[in-house]
């Protein structure tokens, strides 16, 4: 009987030039790690059948939706409960990443390891699945960050920071201008931060409660608008794609039809066919 197992891991990017971080979808029948610790936190989410996880001194199960936080330093092991072995996908977050949103700064203490979210279960997931398929910078900068922040919020003992950002509202349009300035190459959401004297959490927070949507998916939407002033002079996705700053057309696909509902091509197309 054939084996399903298989693991892939992508490494993206906090902003252009900032500190890595990786991503682990993995599915086994068999796998079981040996012991061995993590510098960083590990955050998975069970998609498929059961893990056990030997972990401080006991063992814990497991099962899809749950959300798994192994603390850095912690040795455990890993591998199935069950016959039908277990799919996860896992994250390897720095602990200062948890800690921007907590009062102190100091890195947030996990007392249960599996933890019952699932709308924070399904957020993870879908920030995993994108950025894996496609390490768009900003994009891990906005998403995984503020994932990372309100795991530490909700289920940590680490107190939360106040969620009020003075000024939001100057934060907000400062880099939204800075970001349509720089569509190309947009600057880190660190170095934005830094420069506006604020944490990444609270430029995020003051980005979100003024904009609606995180940095990214503003830029994205900013990038398609002007997507389609190329597409109807004539050119085609392929070649728009880079001018907006889209990492290939497949990106620029994707985008275009979360905002549009249709593909560039058949926009391009269809306003074609228009003038003619």
């Amino acid at each position: 009987m054939g084996t399903r197992e298989q693991a892939s891991w992508t490494r993206a990017r906090l902003g252009r030039a900032g500190p890595p971080l990786d991503l682990l979808t993995a599915r086994f029948d068999r796998h079981t790690y040996a012991p061995h610790a993590h510098d960083e936190f590990t955050v998975g989410v069970t998609v498929g059948g059961s893990e056990v996880i030997a972990y401080r001194g006991g063992h814990i199960h497991s099962y899809p939706g749950s959300i798994v936080v192994l603390e850095p330093g912690e040795m455990h092991t890993g591998g199935p409960a069950a016959s039908d072995g277990y799919a996860y996908q896992a994250l390897y977050a720095e602990p200062a990443l948890l800690a921007d949103g907590t009062l102190g700064g100091g890195p947030p203490h996990f007392r249960d390891p599996v933890l019952h979210d699932p709308e924070l279960a399904t957020a993870l997931r879908a920030a995993h699945t994108d950025i894996s398929a496609c390490p768009d910078p900003l994009e891990a900068e906005s998403r995984l960050p503020w994932l990372l922040t309100a795991l530490a919020h909700r289920h940590s003992t680490a107190r939360a920071a106040s969620a009020t950002v003075p000024g939001a509202g100057h934060i907000a349009r400062t880099v939204r201008d800075r970001l349509a300035d720089e569509l190309l190459e947009p600057p880190s959401l660190a170095a934005l931060a830094t420069d506006l004297g604020l944490s990444r959490y609270q430029l995020l927070r003051a980005f979100r409660t003024t904009m609606g949507v995180p940095p990214y998916a503003w830029l994205a939407q900013h990038r398609v608008s002007r997507a389609r002033r190329f597409l109807e002079s004539g050119l085609r996705p392929a070649e728009v794609a880079p001018l907006v700053g889209f990492a290939d057309q497949a990106h620029l696909t994707r985008w275009f039809r979360r905002v549009l509902g249709v593909t560039p091509a058949a926009y391009r197309n269809s306003v074609q066919d228009a003038a003619g």
